[in-house]
């Protein structure tokens, strides 16, 4: 299943991350005169406590490596080439063993989140229409569904480009194909001629996974230049486990890129969003200004923590391929068990068959209840639905405690 992926024991992950700290420069030591970058402030984080031997995150926060630049191509800041490895090989993992990619044919690296993975991508597609196509910013428009993340007009609000959203079907949450066309038509009508199109891998509010063909069809019969990225910020670390076919992987010539986002699923810190990109992209997001960084940078974040990487690399190999593939069909299985429940007391909802998110209809049960159980509203001034997302924390017994609470206030 994986070439890169193994599951380690934890006294082979705190040795991994040991000699890779060991490659780092130690600012303690040596001569480091022009490195504008030094070791947490050891007046409020010790440096020489007993409880850092055992604990590697931990002593990569404290050493403080900045692991700037995309480091799955080209030259990278030397200072930190132990981290940079880690992060290196993190990236296979996801690239290759998890969507399949080729060996050695994806670029990527930790970001600060989802949201900046996915400016990242709107942001290299831009470019590309501007120098290859010649593109003016009026003709280069962003698609998506209505369901996708609040992040897509971040996007369009920096890059000076126009969104065009597809109204989905209130119950399957599937795009319209007809509201699709008219979209396209009165895009083309504006003078667009280029579009960034975002296809969602489990949508925040529902769970909902995008059809990737009715956008190609489309965008063809149209003749517009396109370039797809994959949106799977949710989904991207339970989709590929749980689908027992998809199309949103590197196997599909059609998508270019993907984000994941590993402070959801994967249990990781905050800042540990992950975005891969086809081998020859990345270059449209150079800044060559940034002549003094070694490589050069070409993520929009800039200087990043190497610890992020460590932390999301550290989970991954605690479990293996095999090990994440049991823990998801763990959850899976309390969301099964969810909505039998609540189809047996009635509850009208929405859930992929394939991920861990129940979104029910807002007025079955009282507003009191869902604040009680600390349900997300789609609107928190005028809910329409609320949902719930069966994390690692969301046992069985409180599931069943909520049914039971259902069962008990379900307005009929």
């Amino acid at each position: 299943m994986a070439n890169n992926w193994k599951r380690r024991t934890s006294e082979e992950i705190r040795e991994i991350v040991r000699k890779a700290l060991d490659q780092n420069v130690d600012f303690r030591e040596g001569k480091f005169l022009g490195v504008p970058a030094s070791h947490l402030d050891e007046n409020v984080f010790y440096s020489d406590a007993p409880f850092l031997r055992d604990a590697p995150y931990m002593s990569t926060m404290v050493s403080n490596p900045n692991n700037i630049g995309c480091h799955t191509m080209g030259e990278s800041e030397s200072f930190f080439e132990g981290t940079q490895n880690i992060e290196r090989e993190l990236i296979k993992i996801c690239a290759e063993d998890i969507l399949k990619g080729k060996e050695d044919e994806q670029d990527g690296y930790v970001a600060s989140g989802g949201t900046e993975a996915n400016v990242q991508a709107a942001w290299i597609y831009r470019n590309l229409f501007i120098k290859e196509h010649g593109a003016q910013h009026n003709e280069i428009g962003l698609l998506c569904s209505a369901d996708t993340h609040y992040a897509v007009y971040k996007a369009v609000n920096l890059l000076n480009i126009k969104i065009y959203t597809v109204p989905v079907d209130d119950e399957t949450r599937k795009i319209k194909p007809s509201e699709l066309d008219r979209v396209l038509k009165e895009a083309q009508n504006e003078g667009i001629q280029n579009f960034v199109v975002f296809a969602n891998m489990a949508t925040t509010m529902f769970g909902s996974v995008d059809e990737v063909n009715p956008y190609v069809q489309a965008l063809k019969k149209h003749n517009f230049r396109y370039k797809i990225h994959a949106d799977g910020a949710f989904g991207g670390f339970i989709y590929p486990f749980s689908a027992s076919a998809s199309e949103l992987t590197f196997q599909n010539p059609e998508i270019t890129s993907f984000t994941l986002d590993a402070h959801k699923m994967v249990q990781a810190p905050y800042g540990t969003g992950i975005f891969l990109i086809r081998k020859g992209y990345m270059d449209y997001a150079v800044t060559e200004e940034a002549k003094y960084v070694q490589g050069q940078d070409i993520t929009l974040i800039g200087s990043r923590s190497g610890a992020n990487a460590v932390a999301v690399w550290m989970i991954l190999s605690n479990y293996g391929p095999y090990g994440w593939k049991e823990r998801i069909h763990t959850l899976l299985y309390r969301t099964n068990i969810l909505c039998q429940k609540l189809d047996e007391y009635g509850i009208t909802y929405y859930r992929h068959p394939d991920l861990n998110i129940v979104t029910m209809h807002a007025g079955q049960f009282p507003v009191e209840m869902a604040k009680e159980f600390n349900l997300v509203p789609d609107n928190h001034h005028n809910p329409k639905w609320f949902k719930i997302v069966v994390m690692t924390h969301v046992s069985l017994d409180v599931l069943m405690e909520f049914t039971e609470a259902v069962k008990s206030n379900v307005k009929t």
